[in-house]
């Protein structure tokens, strides 16, 4: 068994305009301030981290890493959660989505995902540059606006779409295992990749690629009713990513899973700071450590009551008061009686 590395932090929800929030130097001596001993960089985000120069140059790498452990954490792992939902976007999206893209491809769907492809190819490249060996990453979605099955699906539409999704993924996978680099699919509402069986779909089309793996959340599953617990022994041998989010789901005579269009803190199904919803994490933990899991566990807030700074600090300890020193031997060795194989054939009465 392995004890899990952590606490760390996924800075996206914190990243911003005012310090100490607007650069990569405060921003780490924050988080340590906080309790963290790592931090997930969100790859997007300028004011922390130059991408671009990260994927040619192990200088800056080097400086990047050097200036978070100076300030007392550890790069965990980069994210591409916003260039990896334009690698498969469904035109329905295309205008809320050009957003998350450079200005230079809006209102170009083609150019924006030839963009995003070359984004998150840039960043396994950063990665490795970094010596970091998990990536965590969106799918992206083409067949999200036909989840509910009404009208009736066309015979082969979802089948067609996760086709489309595998061959776009395909060749980024391939550059991530010529880099030494596991991509994580955050499994996540709004992505093809919306739970176990829509991800063994995609891992079917990408012949069991290596380097597609899964970043495990259990708020997201909890707001669709999906064992959590019963999750991480299905796919330990291909979680490799941990987010520590809480979620509580409340339904009422109505609304139930799809909360009515209601704002997060109205809806039945909402995201809650540590502690505060009802994800059992005694439990997760526990599997977690008992399939080896070697990760980082990594806080990432997201509530629509507390004050993120409040549920950054309370997150580190909780996540402290979490993880499990794994024990290097069995509780009863004190009674070991010592045996051999005589003696075990002697105790089951088979002779010599």
């Amino acid at each position: 068994m392995k004890t899990i590395k952590g606490p760390a932090l996924f800075l996206a929800q914190f990243a911003g305009d005012d310090a100490p929030f607007n650069s990569w130097d405060t921003i780490t001596k924050w988080a340590a301030d906080c309790g963290y001993k790592g931090v997930q960089v969100p790859s997007w985000d300028a004011r922390l981290f130059d991408l671009a120069q990260a994927a040619t140059s192990k200088d800056y790498c080097d400086t990047f890493k050097g200036q978070a452990a100076e300030n007392g954490v550890e790069v965990t792992e980069l994210s591409t959660h916003l260039q990896g939902q334009l690698v498969a976007v469904h035109p329905a999206y295309d205008a809320a989505f050009d957003g998350f893209a450079d200005p230079s491809v809006h209102g170009d769907p083609k150019a924006r995902q030839a963009w995003a492809v070359e984004q998150v190819k840039m960043a396994i490249t950063a990665s490795a540059n970094l010596g970091i060996k998990n990536h965590v990453s969106f799918s992206g979605a083409l067949a999200w606006p036909y989840i509910y099955p009404w009208p009736q699906r066309p015979a082969g539409l979802v089948e067609t779409a996760f086709d489309e999704l595998a061959a776009r993924w395909r060749p980024i996978l391939d550059h991530a295992d010529a880099h030494d680099v596991n991509i994580c699919y955050e499994i996540h509402p709004g992505e093809d990749l919306h739970d176990g069986v829509t991800f063994e779909m995609f891992l079917d089309r990408v012949d069991n690629h290596p380097r597609c793996n899964m970043l495990y959340d259990p708020s997201h599953y909890v707001l669709q009713c999906l064992d959590y617990l019963d999750n991480i022994d299905i796919y330990k041998d291909r979680i490799k990513m941990f987010h520590v989010k809480d979620a509580e789901f409340n339904p009422t005579g109505r609304q139930g899973v799809y909360s009515g269009y209601q704002p997060w803190v109205d809806r039945a199904g909402r995201f809650r700071s540590l502690g505060d919803g009802q994800v059992d994490f005694a439990a997760i933990f526990a599997k977690m450590a008992a399939n080896d899991f070697d990760g980082w566990a990594v806080v990432e807030w997201e509530c629509c009551l507390k004050h993120p700074e409040d549920g950054a600090r309370e997150g580190a300890q909780f996540v402290k008061d979490h993880i499990i020193r794994v024990t290097e031997r069995a509780f009863d060795d004190f009674a070991d009686g010592g045996t051999d194989d005589v003696m075990n054939r002697k105790i089951l009465g088979i002779g010599a």
